[in-house]
C-alpha cells in the first residue's frame, strides 16, 4: 500500500493542544488504532503513513478541531469515537452531536449527545409513546431518559416521573429487607437517583421526592395501576419476566411516555426464566408509537477501556455459541 503524508491544521495553539490532550494523550491514540505517525509542526499536525489510515486520521483530526473550536471537551473517550466513525468513512458525524442540548443540569451544564446511536435514542423518546433502549454499560440509556424525564415534568409535559426496576436481587421478596420500601429500593435505583439530582439539585429534588412528584417503586408494585400524565422509566428491564413486561407495558395511561432500559447481556433472572425485555423487543418491532433503539459497543461513553470490555465479552459469547 501506497504511504501518502498529509498536513492539517489547527488554526492556532490552543485548538491543537487541546486536541493533543495531556501528554499527548490523544494524539497517541490516534497514531496507535490507525496505525500512522503524526508529528507537531507549529500549529500543523504532519500525518505519514498508508494512505487509506492517513485519510482516516486526517478526517479524525480535522472533526477534533472543529469540537474545540466549538468549545467541546475533547476527551479520550470523544477521540475513540471519533476513530471508530472514521473507519466507517462517517467521521463528520461528530461534530453534528455538539449542536443539540438535550437538557441543562442544576449547575448549568448542557447535556449533549455524544454518539450517533444516543441520538438516535434521545429523538425516539421524543417521538414515541413507548421506547425500548437496549444496549451495554456505559451507554447512557438510563442517564439520558432521565434527563428527559425532568425536562418533559420542567415543561410541564407531565405531572409526575415515576422510576421502577425488578428487584431480582432480592427475589422481589423486599420484606425481607430492613426498613420502609424507599429504604428497601433504594440500593436498585442509585444511579436514577444520582441522575436525578445533577439534573434538579439536591434541594429541588428532595421536594418533589415529599410532594409525590417522583415516586419510587419495584415493578412487582406497578400491578394493577394506571399511570397517566407521566413519565415512567423501566431500568434494568432484562430482569423482568414476559408477564412483567406485559404488565407493566398495560399500565400506560393517557398524556404518558414509558422508557425501558436493560443490557440483555446482564439478565439475573433464575434458569428457565425468559427475559421480558428481549421478548417485547421482539414482538413490538414495528409498532406504531414504539421505538426500539440497540446501543452497541461503540456508544460506550465511559473510559475507552469499557468500550474494549464489553467486545471482549461479546466475542467469548459469540464465540461459546459457536462451540455450543
Amino acid at each position: 500500500m501506497n504511504n501518502s503524508i498529509r498536513k492539517i491544521s489547527a488554526g492556532s495553539a490552543d485548538k491543537l493542544q487541546r486536541v493533543l490532550g495531556t501528554f499527548d494523550e490523544n494524539l497517541n491514540l490516534i497514531m496507535s488504532e490507525l496505525g500512522v505517525n503524526i508529528r507537531v509542526d507549529g500549529v500543523n499536525a504532519v500525518i505519514n503513513g498508508a494512505e487509506e489510515r492517513v485519510i482516516q486520521a486526517a478526517s479524525v483530526l480535522e472533526n477534533l478541531f472543529v469540537l474545540a473550536e466549538n468549545g467541546e471537551n475533547v476527551d479520550k473517550g470523544r477521540v475513540s469515537y471519533c476513530i471508530e466513525l472514521a473507519k466507517e468513512g462517517k467521521a463528520s458525524d461528530i461534530t453534528k452531536l455538539s449542536s443539540d442540548v438535550v437538557a441543562i443540569t442544576s449547575r448549568g451544564k448542557p447535556v449533549k449527545c455524544k454518539t450517533v446511536g444516543q441520538k438516535r435514542y434521545v429523538d425516539s423518546i421524543k417521538r414515541n409513546a413507548v421506547v425500548f433502549g437496549i444496549g451495554p454499560a456505559g451507554t447512557g440509556k438510563t442517564y439520558l431518559a432521565v434527563c428527559l424525564a425532568v425536562q418533559a415534568m420542567k415543561q410541564k409535559q407531565v405531572d409526575k416521573i415515576i422510576l421502577t426496576r425488578p428487584a431480582v436481587e432480592a427475589g422481589e421478596k423486599l420484606g425481607f429487607l430492613p426498613g420502609d420500601l424507599q429504604t428497601k429500593v433504594d440500593p436498585y435505583l442509585r444511579p436514577l437517583y444520582d441522575a436525578l439530582q445533577e439534573m434538579l439539585g439536591l434541594e429541588t429534588y428532595t421536594k418533589l421526592m415529599e410532594r409525590g412528584s417522583i415516586e419510587i417503586a419495584p415493578l412487582a408494585y406497578m400491578r394493577g395501576r394506571t399511570l397517566s400524565n407521566a413519565f415512567i422509566i423501566l431500568d434494568e428491564a432484562q430482569n423482568s419476566t414476559r408477564e412483567q413486561m406485559k404488565m407493566f407495558l398495560t399500565r400506560l395511561g393517557d398524556g404518558s411516555k414509558m422508557v425501558i432500559t436493560g443490557d440483555v447481556t446482564q439478565i439475573d433472572l433464575p434458569d428457565g426464566k425468559k427475559s421480558g425485555l428481549e421478548h417485547a423487543a421482539s414482538v413490538l418491532d414495528g409498532v406504531e408509537g414504539i421505538g426500539i433503539i440497540r446501543l452497541n459497543d461503540k456508544d460506550v461513553v465511559r473510559n475507552p477501556l469499557v468500550m474494549r470490555i464489553v467486545r471482549a465479552y461479546e466475542a467469548d459469547d459469540g464465540g461459546r455459541k459457536k462451540s455450543e
